[in-house]
């Protein structure tokens, strides 16, 4: 979509370049957000670890950076702005 609109960007393969704890931590605080509200709870990952969603922040983050699938996804950053692509269309409200 992006690429369509002729935005510039930088797409991380969440998957093969996690972010690490530090990267989770400074995206929450751009999205003013906790990691229990982007905690997918339909990942595999969920279940197998066991997590209920009322885990504290440093557990998630933790739990995050180790299994990147359970962060939802995808999140667009502008400097220190960030927003959750969902519907990916959401995207473009960085630019306004």
């Amino acid at each position: 979509m992006l690429k369509e609109e002729g935005i510039p960007f930088v797409n991380r393969e969440y998957t093969k370049e996690p972010l690490s704890e530090d990267e989770l931590r400074d995206v929450f605080a751009k999205l003013d957000v906790t990691p229990a509200s982007l905690l997918r709870k339909r990942d595999k990952a969920y279940g197998e670890l066991g997590l209920t969603g009322k885990e504290d922040d440093a557990t998630l983050i933790t739990h995050m950076a180790a299994h990147p699938t359970l962060l939802q996804r995808p999140i667009g950053i502008l400097g220190d702005r960030a927003i959750v692509g969902r519907p990916h269309t959401d995207l473009l409200k960085l630019l306004e």
